[in-house]
């Protein structure tokens, strides 16, 4: 088999942060002042989240609806502690409320933390593909785990003749080599570039600031991998996400967040991958068989995948976001590489901690996005004040997007904590409900804050009028990024 080119291989990360400053600069500017009267933040209702649930949770396998007495030992098997599972059903009956999905038992989870380790774990479920391995990313690029890339893996079970079909966004995507992307064509790979920024190009109508910025893997309908990290080159020994390096952050370590999920509520996820895929009316893909069943009820945890799009009055993952945030009784922690929140969002965070719930931030203090970092800024006064506490990391820039509540639910996925991915991006992010999953993300939240700074409310009034000037000019932007 004749291996990827090596230039193929070598991304240039000058020029996707050339890129990445001129596409914000248009979406800021031109896109921002067309698109401010046709798109908004939707509001969530007041009653969601807070209304009591009175009937039971409606939760499946692979092919039915559990019985009451089948509820009851899952919720007792996704938690060590019995005082939790009042809390669990709790947040089952929230989650049924705004489920746009069943919420499917039976899921083992794993969380993967960093490029690295999700590598590993992505190249591994690759060569056990024995059927079909489909890839949704917003980067998509040739990258490298333990000496084998991605491209030569992909061709190796293309002559095997399993299906690999794949989904890229052209923006993101757009420092990517099309030697590359035509020798995975060549050998039978199924390619589709969403939402071309060229419009003679677009299969699906023209919205160029509408973005994919999903980050999917699916092998044979049974084992997914989602979260924040794309298949980006930096990603191998120093993780990045949304964009290019910058010289600032040469040589720190980009912390980012990815879960690995086996069992049948993936073929939820492979349902969005062709939804997508049909959107944008790739090549038909009657070649893939429909995937078998996979055998149920032997995970730790309760899962839904959500996917959200432009358009939507309501984002499915923004709308179940509030509505944990909101019924959350101990505790809500997330880590947030952009930290721009709606005014629902903040207003979440801030009951939350008034009513007794300990609320914590982890925020970066470095990031390839200055303005986001001067738009948390604008908002850390108000959440102080409230009782929130906030974190500053050091020494990486955060890029992971996760939420953990009460012990007992978690969210890992593709959307960030701010206006563009409620407003203009298709995300997709994994809800899952079950102690282990949230303990995992404890103990990274924990190590996260072992070498932050919290942040002193005291001294945080009291910082330069300069800053406070940066803030104001860039909070006016906030809803453009």
């Amino acid at each position: 088999m004749r291996s990827i080119p090596a230039a193929a291989r070598v991304k240039s990360g000058a020029a996707r942060s050339t890129r990445k400053a001129l596409m914000s600069f248009a979406a800021i500017g031109f896109c921002g002042f067309l698109l401010s009267g046709c798109a908004s933040v939707p509001e969530v209702s007041p009653a969601i989240g807070h209304t009591a649930v009175a009937q039971k949770p409606n939760i499946v396998t692979r092919s039915r609806a559990l019985s009451s007495v089948e509820i009851k030992a899952v919720v007792a098997g996704l938690t060590l502690a019995p005082g939790d599972n009042a809390l669990l059903r709790h947040h089952l009956a929230i989650e049924q409320a705004v489920a746009d999905a069943p919420l499917v038992a039976g899921e083992t989870t794993h969380i993967l933390r960093d490029g690295p380790a999700t590598f590993r774990a992505m190249f591994a479920a690759i060569r056990s593909a024995k059927r079909r391995i489909d890839l949704e990313y917003y980067i998509f690029e040739n990258v490298e785990s333990d000496g084998v890339h991605l491209g030569d893996l992909l061709l190796a079970k293309r002559a095997e003749g399993v299906a690999v079909n794949i989904i890229y966004d052209d923006y993101g995507s757009g420092s990517t080599p099309q030697a590359f992307l035509e020798q995975l064509k060549a050998a039978g790979c199924h390619l589709v570039e969403f939402n071309p920024l060229n419009p003679l190009k677009a299969k699906a109508g023209w919205k160029p600031n509408s973005r994919d910025h999903r980050k999917i893997l699916v092998v044979d309908g049974a084992t997914a991998i989602v979260g924040g990290i794309n298949l980006a080159t930096e990603y191998q020994s120093n993780p990045i996400g949304k964009s290019g390096n910058s010289n600032e952050q040469a040589g720190l370590h980009w912390r980012d967040t990815d879960l690995v999920v086996t069992g049948p509520a993936v073929a939820q996820l492979e349902k969005l991958f062709e939804d997508h895929w049909n959107i944008q009316q790739g090549p038909p893909l009657a070649e893939l068989e429909k995937t078998p069943p996979v055998p149920g009820q032997t995970g730790n945890a309760v899962v839904r995948f959500v996917g959200s799009a432009p358009g939507r009055d309501k984002p499915h993952y923004y709308v179940t976001l509030i509505s944990s945030m909101r019924s959350a009784e101990k505790s809500i922690t997330a880590s947030a590489a952009y930290f721009v929140p709606t005014k629902d969002e903040r207003r979440a965070l801030m009951d939350a901690s008034r009513r007794g719930v300990d609320v914590t931030l982890i925020l970066p203090d470095k990031s390839d996005s200055g303005l986001s970092i001067a738009v948390a800024h604008s908002h850390y006064g108000k959440l102080l004040r409230a009782g929130v506490k906030i974190y500053e990391t050091h020494g990486i820039v955060l890029h992971s997007k996760t939420v953990a509540v009460d012990g007992v639910w978690s969210m890992i996925g593709s959307s960030n904590f701010d206006h563009r991915s409620v407003v203009f991006n298709d995300e997709v992010d994994a809800v899952v409900i079950g102690s282990q999953t949230a303990d995992e993300l404890d103990a990274i939240y924990a190590q996260d804050r072992a070498t932050a700074t919290q942040v002193d409310y005291q001294a945080w009034k009291h910082r330069p009028l300069g800053a406070k000037f940066k803030e104001m000019f860039a909070s006016l932007l906030q809803n453009f990024l």
